[in-house]
Order: structure tokens, then C-alpha cells, then sequence
């Protein structure tokens, strides 16, 4: 009852804090829509402040005083802004001004494009027919003729004309004349002279938040706080710097390529090319869609359309595809689809200045969830790393039956590292999670043999692409697959084991199967034995696998040896010297000629465990690798066999 009142009580309090959590997320929520005049000015402010940190820092490395490198950093970036800004509406200007021009040149084309379809159409009717329609239902109560409203007339009967009637507005004067003219621009010169001061204030005042973040977050640790703080800060600087740098580029590249095009207002289009290109996946496509409609406007013909359309088509993907990863990296840090919500949810919150800042934003709240252990959940949702280690998703793969998606995986990580170092790495920690969940009870007979069926299927699955993929120089694009890479050490892009052709193999090891892998006491054993035959099949030796029932006293009379010079016996969970030693007595009875290897897969050290006494085998190893290994030795140098008393407990689990 106790237990259960302790339950009770956890569950309410569990329940109790994720209403909270959400009750302060909709706080913070509502807080930023209500707020939004006061919080986007401050967001921008604060994008702009790691973006300037650079300029202020190289300027106080050659003795220019803090004060004086701020402001003059802040001038010249809103001198370019303004500068940028006084172009565009030149450019709008000007291009408002021509645009009666092309006006000609439009209905030509669609008088073209009406003679390629063939004039009057199904859908001209159907158009026809629907503003015939919306004439009649906007007509007003009084518009038909009525003999009770007759018009008036002259004498003649002709009717009178009606008298024009001009409201005239009284002369407003200069002061409403000027009000009027400056009242637009008071929000935006209000919100920059704001952004202006926050700047300035951040970049003055940067160790003092510095200090005042820490003691938010705790003095406890100033090691740990400090350290994240400027990590984050220095990422971000680097990041938005580096953005800026690119966008522009791309911005530049597309005005020049305008311009040898020679669509109206190239500089326009390319001042709108970079700005636009902050927006993820959409940013490009809407930045094109203005000049291409010009294009059609201009040019009476359509080769101005095609070429501005692939200097869009061009010089996007390298920028994305190249000249990013190799600024960036694998990846700014966001998921695909972290960005397509963090645009979705500032979009709604701040509007067109949210969808500019989103990806901004987001990037920020990854780093601040990477670095605060509270906010570990963000870097979950919204960052690139994968949710799950390596190990986890081939363990959750093979649980779910799902042996296809494993292997892409592997394919992916053979292309920078041995099929060993997967198996060893990867596969062999993920099923010793399995054997962790077997030894709780959390695993039935039912999962146990799927499991076992599933490693199966993927070796299978994975046999027709080792040998093509182990040599190939092309580094991985999944990021799964990047993230075990990075895991296993670069000296196991090459196992430095040999492939042996039939010719090099000992006479008594050119058999189907020389190798006999058993698994030792489950299924999950045998999940092994089927990853060491695989891993031997590659580098030439026979291989087959058997499963743990083969060692039982009525099936091992059974167990075909004729041809087989070594049996490995697998095991996951390191048992008693008990097992292993009559295991290996059943062994050296049915094979006498057989070599017999005992692989301790979760092995590694000193053993620490007592009681456990010396097995009869050949050799004892801790991985799959070391157990290939020594087969390759073995067929090639065919020593004598012999027996060698290796105790148990130089092996730990």
C-alpha cells in the first residue's frame, strides 16, 4: 500500500509539473505576442550585437578603446543599412516609373498565348460567364427602372441632366501637411534609434550580462556556466557573421547575373536576393519569383525569362550544396523540419520580421539547450544531432523488425569506416543493451526471436554492399550515420584485415563453412554468431552459424563438424567457467581436429568477479574483430593444434 500511495503521489506531482510547464509556455507565448513591439526590436538588437562582436573585437585588438569601437561599428552598419535602404527605394522608384512600358509587351504575349491554345477556350467562357454572374449580384436594389421613379424631364421630354456636385476639403495647412508626412515614419525611426541603443549598450556592456547570466544560472559551477557562455557566444558570432558574409555573396551574384541579363533594377533584386535568402527553403524561390515575372515583362521573346531562371537554378544549389557545408560544416545545427515549425511559430508571433528571424532564433535556443542542462529538451526537438546513439537505433531497429532502415545505416557508415568497426561499435553495443533489457525481464520470447530473425535479414541485406562500399573515399550525408562515425575512432576506417582468395587458404580450410559460430546460451548469442559469420564470409572464410540448442546433449551428436576447422562460441553476457568449460568438452569431443575460440563480446579488462575458474579453449576474445583475426591466422599459418589453458578471469565484463 505504501508503495502504491508513493506511486500515486510521484504520478500526481509528474502531472502537477507538466501543467506547469505548459501554463508558463502559454505565459511566455502570450508574453511575446503582446509584447512584440518591444521584444522584436530587442531580438534584433541581439543578432546584430554577435554579428558586430567580431568588427568591435578586431578594432580593440589594435588599441581602439571599447566605447569607440562600438559606436563606430554600429554607425557604419547602419550607415550600410540606410544606404541599402535609400537604393532600394531609388530602384522602386524608378522601376514604378518604366513599368507602363512593358505594358505593351505583356499583352502581346498573351495575345500569343492566345493564339497557341486556340482563342476562345472552355475556361474564357466559363470566365465570361462568371463576371456576367458577379455583375448581377452586385447590382444594386434600385438599379432596374421603376414607373413610380420616373427620371425627370424638360418640357421637350428630354431628360435633365443631373447637376455635378465637388466636395472641397478646407487647406489642411503646412503643419497637418508635415504631420501627415511624417507619421509613417515614426514607428520605423522609433524601432531603429531602439535597436541603435540596445546595441550599443550590449556591446559596452558585454561582460557585465556576461556576469549577470552566471548568477542566474548559478555560481555552483562558474567553470561549467563560463565555459558554455562563451562557447555559445562564440558559435553565434561565427554563425550569423557567416550567414551575413554568404547571403550578401549570393545577393552580389545574383545582382551581377541580372545585370549581364540585363533585367531592369538588377540591384534591387539582389539587395532582395540576400535578405530573402535568411528565410529557410522558401526564401530563394519567392527572391526569384519577382525578377523572372519582369523577365516576362521585358524581353519580347522568352530567353531573358530562361537565362535569369538558371541563374537562380545555379547559383542556389552550389551555394547550398557546396559553399554552406564547407563555411558551415555538416550543418548549421537545425533539423529540416525544426526549421520548418520555428518559421511557422515566429511567422505567427512577429510576422514577416519573425519568418526573417526564425531560423536566427532557433539556432540560439539549440545552443542555449545544449549548454544548460534544463534546456536539454530544445536541443532534442529542434537540433540536428540524432535523438538516439548509434547503438540505441540499431537496438530499436532490430526490436522493431525493421531491417532495411539498419542497413542503409550501416551502408552509410561503411563508407568512412570497416564493417568490423560497425559490427564491434554499433551492432555489439546495441545487442548488449538487448542482453541489459533480457537480464531485467523486459524482454519475452516473442522479441528475443524477432531480434535474432531481424540481425539475420540485415546480414543478408548487407552482404551486396560491403566489399563496394568498404573501398569507396565518399563521406556519409546521413546524419545518423555521421554521428556513429564521429563516435569510433578514424583508426577503424581500415580493420587491416586481409581478404583471402581460396588459393592462400590452408587445404583444411577450403571447405563451405570451415567456421562454426554457436551462439553460447540465447538467442541474442546467436544474433552474434550470426555477425561473426557474416564478418569471416567477407574476408573469404566459410562461414555458418548455429544456434544455442546445438550444444545440448541431444542435439550435438547431431551437429555437423566434417568439414569444420574452428568453432567460435559467442556470448554477450560473460557466464560462469562452469558453462564455457563443459561447452568446450562437448566441442573437443564432436570436432577433435577443430580449434575451438571462446568470444567474450562484452568483455574487456580485468575481471573482478570470483570464482570463476580456467576454460580448455584455443584463445579467448573480446570482439568480433579479434575473432576474425585470428581465423585469418589461423587459415593461413595452420599451426598444429593444441590446447591452450587460459583462465577465464583475465576477461572482464
Amino acid at each position: 500500500m505504501k508503495l502504491g500511495k508513493a506511486q500515486s503521489l510521484e504520478d500526481v506531482a509528474g502531472l502537477v509539473g507538466a501543467c506547469a510547464v505548459t501554463i508558463l509556455a502559454v505565459i511566455i507565448i502570450a508574453a511575446l505576442y503582446v509584447g512584440r513591439e518591444v521584444f522584436v526590436p530587442v531580438a534584433l538588437a541581439i543578432l546584430l550585437s554577435f554579428v558586430l562582436a567580431r568588427p568591435v573585437n578586431l578594432l580593440q585588438a589594435i588599441r581602439v578603446p571599447r566605447a569607440v569601437a562600438a559606436i563606430v561599428s554600429v554607425l557604419l552598419a547602419f550607415a550600410v543599412i540606410f544606404a541599402l535602404g535609400s537604393l532600394i527605394a531609388t530602384q522602386l522608384s524608378r522601376l514604378a516609373s518604366d513599368l507602363p512600358q512593358y505594358q505593351s509587351t505583356i499583352q502581346g504575349k498573351i495575345t500569343s498565348l492566345r493564339g497557341v491554345t486556340g482563342g476562345s477556350s472552355t475556361l474564357e467562357r466559363a470566365e465570361g460567364m462568371l463576371q456576367d454572374l458577379s455583375k448581377e449580384l452586385n447590382r444594386p436594389n434600385n438599379a432596374a427602372p421603376s414607373l413610380n421613379n420616373a427620371s425627370p424631364t424638360t418640357a421637350s421630354g428630354r431628360p435633365v441632366a443631373p447637376v455635378p456636385v465637388e466636395v472641397l476639403q478646407p487647406d489642411p495647412g503646412t503643419l497637418a501637411n508635415l504631420r501627415s508626412l511624417i507619421a509613417p515614419l515614426i514607428s520605423p525611426l522609433a524601432m531603429t534609434g531602439i535597436i541603435v541603443i540596445f546595441v550599443i549598450f550590449i556591446l559596452l556592456q558585454k561582460e557585465d550580462l556576461r556576469n549577470r547570466l552566471i548568477r542566474l544560472a548559478g555560481t555552483h559551477d562558474l567553470q561549467r556556466t563560463t565555459a558554455a557562455l562563451d562557447d555559445a557566444a562564440g558559435r553565434l558570432s561565427r554563425l550569423f557573421l557567416n550567414q551575413l558574409l554568404l547571403n550578401s555573396f549570393f545577393g552580389v551574384l545574383i545582382g551581377a547575373g541580372l545585370w549581364i541579363i540585363g533585367v531592369p533594377s538588377p540591384a534591387l533584386w539582389g539587395i532582395l536576393a540576400a535578405v530573402l535568402r535568411f528565410v529557410p527553403y522558401i526564401g530563394s524561390i519567392i527572391a526569384a519569383a519577382f525578377p523572372l515575372t519582369l523577365a516576362v515583362a521585358v524581353d519580347p521573346g522568352w530567353s531573358m525569362l530562361i537565362w535569369t531562371a538558371v541563374l537562380f537554378f545555379i547559383i542556389e544549389p552550389a551555394i547550398a550544396h557546396v559553399v554552406e557545408p564547407w563555411v558551415y560544416g555538416r550543418t548549421t545545427g537545425l533539423s529540416p523540419v525544426a526549421v520548418v515549425i520555428s518559421a511557422t511559430f515566429w511567422t505567427a508571433l512577429w510576422g514577416p520580421i519573425g519568418l526573417v528571424l526564425a531560423t536566427p532564433l532557433t539556432v540560439c535556443l539549440v545552443v542555449l539547450g545544449r549548454h544548460v542542462e534544463r534546456l536539454a529538451f530544445l536541443d532534442v526537438m529542434f537540433g540536428d544531432r540524432p535523438a538516439l546513439s548509434p547503438p540505441e537505433i540499431f537496438y530499436q531497429r532490430m526490436l522493431a523488425g525493421d531491417p532495411t532502415e539498419a542497413a542503409e545505416k550501416a551502408e552509410q557508415f561503411l563508407k568512412e569506416r570497416s564493417l568490423s568497426s560497425y559490427y564491434d561499435d554499433v551492432a555489439m553495443k546495441g545487442l548488449q543493451l538487448a542482453q541489459a533489457d533480457l537480464e531485467r525481464g523486459a524482454l519475452d520470447a516473442v522479441r528475443l526471436a524477432r531480434i535474432k530473425d531481424t540481425v539475420l535479414e540485415f546480414t543478408e541485406d548487407l552482404t551486396d554492399e560491403v566489399e563496394q562500399e568498404a573501398d569507396s573515399e565518399e563521406t556519409t550525408g546521413d546524419a545518423e550515420a555521421a554521428a556513429a562515425v564521429d563516435e569510433t575512432p578514424a583508426a577503424h576506417a581500415h580493420d587491416g584485415l586481409p581478404t583471402l582468395t581460396p588459393a592462400e587458404l590452408e587445404p583444411h580450410w577450403q571447405g563451405a563453412a570451415p567456421v562454426l559460430c554457436i551462439g553460447g546460451r540465447s538467442e541474442l548469442d546467436e544474433a552474434a554468431a550470426l555477425m561473426l559469420s557474416h564478418l569471416c564470409r567477407v574476408h573469404g572464410l566459410g562461414a555458418r552459424a548455429e544456434p544455442p540448442g546445438a550444444l545440448a546433449t541431444k542435439n550435438i551428436f547431431g551437429l555437423d563438424t566434417s568439414d569444420v576447422a574452428l568453432v567460435c562460441l559467442t556470448y554477450l553476457e560473460v557466464p560462469n567457467s562452469t558453462h564455457i568449460r563443459y561447452a568446450v568438452r562437448r566441442l573437443r569431443r564432436k570436432a577433435p581436429r577443430a580449434k575451438i575460440m571462446v568470444a567474450l563480446l562484452s568483455a574487456s579488462g580485468s575481471s573482478n568477479q570470483d570464482g570463476q575458474g580456467s576454460v580448455q579453449a584455443d584463445t579467448i576474445v573480446t570482439s568480433l574483430r579479434d575473432a576474425v583475426a585470428y581465423c585469418l591466422d589461423e587459415a593461413t599459418a595452420a599451426p598444429p593444434p593444441q590446447t591452450v589453458e587460459q583462465p577465464l578471469s583475465s576477461v572482464a565484463v
